[in-house]
């Protein structure tokens, strides 16, 4: 007696050696669907073995998605209470839901099944991952991001992480309603966007600093030019005038690469009006606070960091990477002028993602770069169905606060004023 799971490997063997690789590529779904059913019941009747009818349409539907989809993959991205899938070899995945990590019983056939589904997903975008190129960042058609590792650098077989991208992007309000912050934090990056600041998004991976981006580029005016700047592009803004591009890796040859940096610096051609840059990670930086500091304000960018502070240790070590003979003092008068805000946020150990603070760079203080806090979370140490318990303070504005400038040039310096005063509790 035959397991199905060993059913199924006999008939997909069987298959996949008749296929023909020119004829699914001239079939619909629906086509290949119908034809893929009468080839597992004329299998399955030839090799006499017993499956119920329910798993003669399951054993077709894997074939499909291997075929047309992405194999065992496909379910997890269709399933939209995930958030991150994490492949760690054919036989051990886990996936995240509301900020929970649990393993999941999707298993792949075979390192070969996983190795192919990796090297796909890479070959849609222009790609490659081989012996001579082991690592990969790539996305997928909906704009999810993708990490693939294959061996001999992933010791036990290949590893693919996948964020998934939301289908319908969420707003600072949304967020709000969450519990990520609180309405006057919400309002007051609104403003921030609208008003043209330069604005920095610092945290730890996973901790939502892409779909913070997302948000405050809605508040962006439809009539600016924007141009956006990834890895791998995965920001979807609103606005009618985007333009968006894309680093690529080198070929075969050893040539070709085209990094941030370069993109950063050939944006500055392009007649932009904001520079959004998906994530500063080099020597981009300092192209990003020239950019900052030469009339493109209200350009954004996200950086791994945990606290504002660590956040400007970091644009100083990046601008480092790009030229080693500027004096400290230099970059850090550049870094002033040019970043105005800072939003921290965190993923909490619940799960639950928060903005931790929002910090205004005020100036210099002999050397120190001075932040003022406007917005800061404090969480009570308590724990309410599960979730952690806290609530947003304010100092109110610094004294000498662009936020306030900005906001009276754009006719909203009411609209400010009325926000600080009280507290939210989440």
């Amino acid at each position: 007696m035959y397991s199905n799971k060993t059913i199924y490997i006999h008939i997909r063997e069987k298959i996949f050696e008749a296929l023909e690789p020119e004829s699914i590529n001239s079939l619909s779904k629906d086509q290949l669907t119908s034809q893929l059913a009468k080839a597992v019941d004329l299998l399955i009747e030839r090799e006499d073995y017993s499956v119920a009818s329910v798993i003669r349409s399951e054993f077709v539907k894997n074939l499909v998605d291997e075929l047309h989809g992405l194999g065992p993959l496909q379910v997890l991205l269709d399933d939209e209470s995930i958030n991150d899938i994490m492949i760690n070899g054919h036989d051990n995945v886990f996936v995240e839901r509301n900020g929970i990590v649990e393993e999941s019983a999707v298993k792949f056939i075979d390192e070969s099944q996983l190795q192919n589904i990796a090297k796909r997903i890479v070959t849609q975008v222009g790609r490659r991952v081989d012996d001579a190129s082991p690592t990969c960042d790539a996305r997928l058609a909906d704009g999810s991001r993708v990490n693939v590792v294959i061996p001999p650098i992933a010791i036990d077989g290949t590893c693919i992480s996948i964020r998934k991208f939301k289908k319908h992007a969420m707003g600072l309000d949304q967020m709000a309603e969450f519990g990520s912050m609180s309405s006057q934090v919400a309002q007051v990056l609104k403003i921030a966007a609208r008003c043209r600041l330069n604005i920095i998004i610092s945290g730890g991976t996973g901790s939502g600093k892409t779909t913070l981006l997302n948000a405050l580029s809605q508040y962006v005016s439809e009539k600016e030019r924007i141009i956006t700047i990834e890895d791998a592009a995965e920001l979807k803004l609103q606005q009618p005038h985007v333009a968006r591009l894309e680093t690529r890796t080198e070929g075969i040859e050893g040539n070709g690469a085209v990094n941030q940096r370069d993109l950063v610096i050939n944006a500055l051609r392009m007649r932009p009006d904001r520079i959004i840059v998906g994530e500063c990670r080099g020597a981009e930086a300092f192209e990003m606070l020239q950019a900052m500091n030469t009339g493109h304000d209200g350009s954004m960018s996200t950086l791994h960091a945990n606290t504002p502070r660590d956040a400007l240790a970091r644009v100083e070590s990046m601008v480092m990477m790009a030229t080693s003979n500027l004096p400290l003092e230099a970059i850090r008068r550049s870094v002033v002028s040019a970043v105005d805000l800072i939003v921290q946020i965190s993923r909490l150990h619940d799960g639950t993602r928060k903005v931790m603070s929002v910090s205004e760079v005020v100036g210099l203080e002999g050397y120190a770069i001075v932040l003022e806090e406007i917005f800061k979370f404090h969480h009570s140490g308590q724990v309410q169905n599960g979730k952690v318990v806290g609530n947003f303070t304010t100092a109110g504005l610094p004294r000498r606060s662009v936020i306030a400038e900005k906001a009276s040039f754009y006719g909203l310096q009411a609209q400010l004023n009325g926000l600080f005063g009280a507290m939210e509790t989440m």
